[in-house]
C-alpha cells in the first residue's frame, strides 16, 4: 500500500535549492507524481554538494536529493513560444503548481496567480518566498541565512548571551518551511476538492521563523530578555551542563518543585534536600539565585561521564539527552528503529544515510524513496504519455531548444 496517500495528484515543480523543491519531495514520498521543469541551465541545487563538502554527481549527489528525490525530470525553456506551450500543457493536467521563482520574475514570465487561477481554476498555486507579500522586502531575494535565521530574529535569539551567534546548519530554516508549506497545500487541496476552486498558498522564510519562536515572541513584550546565558535561566532544571568526558548534554526537568529533591539525590546532594533556599521556583527567581543552583550543578555533573548520568536519569525517567552530532545518530537505535535516517544505496554503489521526512501514515508504512536522477531524464517520457505530443514534435523541441533531454553535470548548456 505504499505510497497511496497522494496518488492522483500531480504537482509541477518550478523550483531551487532547498526550501521550495523539498516540499515537492515530501509530497512524492506521500504518494504524489511530481514533475520537476528546470530551464536549460538546471537547477543551482544540483552542484550545491559543493558548498556542502559532498559529492556531486548524476550517480550520488545527497546534497540534491534531500530536496529532490522521488520526482521526475524535465526541460524546458520557457523563453521560447513552444516550451512555455508545453508548460502550460502541463498545468492543464495538473492540481499544484508549485513555485521559489520571486512573483516579479514570475510575472516577467507572464505567469500569475491571477491568470493561472482563470486558466486553471482548480489549480492550487503554492509559492515559498524569502519574505512576506506587502512588505519592503516583497520582492527582494531571501535565503535561511538572512531571512530565517538573522531577520527572522533565529539567532539573535538563541546565542548565549555574550557569545557569537551560533552557526546554523545549512538549510535548518528551509526544511521547517518545506513541511508548513506541504501542510497548506494538503489544506488547499482539500478546499479544492470540495469546491472546485484552487488558492493560492504561500509560506515566507521570515515569518516561519517569527512563528518557531512563539514563546520568545510573546514573552519578551513582559520583559523576558532575549539573548540568555545558560548561567541564568529561569529553571536550572532545564539547561545544559558539561560531563567529565566533556560532553554537554541537555537536562529538562520542568517540574522543578516537584522534582528537586530527587535531582539532589541523583547528583550526590543529599545535604540540599528540602532547602528551602533553591527548592522552589518562585522563591529561586525573586532571590535572583537560580545561578547558584547552576552553579550545584555543574560542579556535580562534571564528576561523572557522559553515559553515567544518562544511565542514572534515564532509570529515573527525569528527561536527559546528549548532544549529538550527525555521526552519532548514524547509530543511534532511535533514529533507527523508526526509519528516521535510512541507509540507502545509490546508483554509484555508495551506501549513504539520508533522514526521512517526519510525518508517517499507518497505511502506507515506510515511504519510498527515489534517488534524483540527471536533468531532462524524463523529458521526453513526459511530453509523449502525458501531453500526448507526437515524436517529430518532441524532436523539432529538441532541434530548437524549446526543450532538452538528458544532460549530465557538467556537460555544456545545449
Amino acid at each position: 500500500m505504499a505510497n497511496e496517500i497522494l496518488s492522483g495528484i500531480r504537482v509541477i515543480d518550478l523550483t531551487q535549492f532547498l526550501a521550495a523543491p523539498t516540499v515537492g519531495r515530501v509530497l512524492g514520498e506521500w504518494g504524489a507524481d511530481v514533475i520537476k521543469v528546470e530551464a536549460p541551465k538546471g537547477d543551482a541545487g544540483r552542484t550545491q554538494g559543493a558548498v556542502f563538502g559532498m559529492k556531486y554527481e548524476d550517480d550520488e549527489n545527497l546534497g540534491f536529493d534531500v530536496s529532490n528525490m522521488n520526482k521526475r525530470f524535465i526541460t524546458l525553456n520557457m523563453k521560447t513560444p513552444a516550451g512555455m506551450q508545453a508548460f502550460k500543457d502541463l498545468l492543464k493536467t495538473a492540481d499544484v503548481f508549485l513555485t521559489s521563482v520571486r512573483t516579479k520574475s514570475l510575472a516577467h514570465m507572464g505567469i500569475t496567480w491571477e491568470g493561472l487561477h482563470k486558466e486553471f481554476p482548480k489549480l492550487v498555486f503554492a509559492q515559498d518566498r524569502g519574505y512576506g507579500e506587502f512588505g519592503p522586502k516583497k520582492d527582494s531575494a531571501g535565503y535561511d541565512a538572512t531571512a530565517y535565521q538573522a531577520r527572522g530574529g533565529v539567532q539573535g535569539t538563541t546565542v548565549d548571551k555574550g557569545g557569537n551567534p551560533y552557526n546554523p546548519v545549512n538549510g535548518y530554516g528551509d526544511f521547517q518551511v518545506s513541511m508548513t508549506l506541504a501542510a497548506g497545500i494538503c489544506a488547499a487541496l482539500l478546499r479544492a476538492q470540495r469546491t472546485g476552486k484552487g488558492d493560492k498558498v504561500v509560506v515566507n522564510l521570515n515569518h516561519a521563523a517569527i512563528f518557531m519562536q512563539n514563546i520568545a515572541m510573546v514573552s519578551a513584550q513582559y520583559g523576558n530578555v532575549y539573548p540568555k546565558s545558560r548561567k541564568e535561566v529561569t529553571n536550572p532544571f532545564n539547561d545544559t551542563y558539561k560531563t567529565s568526558d566533556d560532553r554537554w548534554f541537555v537536562l529538562c526537568v520542568p517540574e522543578y518543585d516537584r522534582d528537586f529533591d530527587k535531582v539532589m539525590h541523583d547528583i550526590g546532594r543529599d545535604d540540599e534536600k528540602g532547602d528551602e533556599r533553591y527548592n522552589k521556583m518562585d522563591t529561586l527567581n525573586a532571590n535572583g539565585t537560580s545561578n547558584e543552583v547552576i552553579a550545584i550543578l555543574e560542579d556535580a555533573f562534571k564528576k561523572k561521564p557522559l553515559q553515567y548520568w544518562i544511565d542514572l536519569f534515564n532509570k529515573e525517567d527525569l528527561p536527559l539527552e546528549a548532544c549529538q552530532i550527525p555521526t552519532e545518530i548514524y547509530q543511534d537505535p532511535e533514529a533507527l528503529d523508526n526509519d528516521e535516517i535510512r541507509l540507502m544505496e545509490f546508483p554509484s554503489g555508495n551506501k549513504r544515510f539520508i533522514p526521512t521526512n517526519p510525518v508517517r501514515f499507518s497505511s502506507q508504512g515506510k515511504p519510498t524513496l527515489t534517488p534524483s536522477r540527471a536533468q531532462g531524464s524524463d523529458t521526453r517520457e513526459v511530453l509523449k504519455d502525458e501531453l500526448g505530443y507526437s515524436d517529430e514534435k518532441i524532436s523539432e523541441m529538441f532541434a530548437s531548444g524549446a526543450a532538452s533531454g538528458l544532460r549530465h553535470i557538467g556537460d555544456p548548456i545545449k
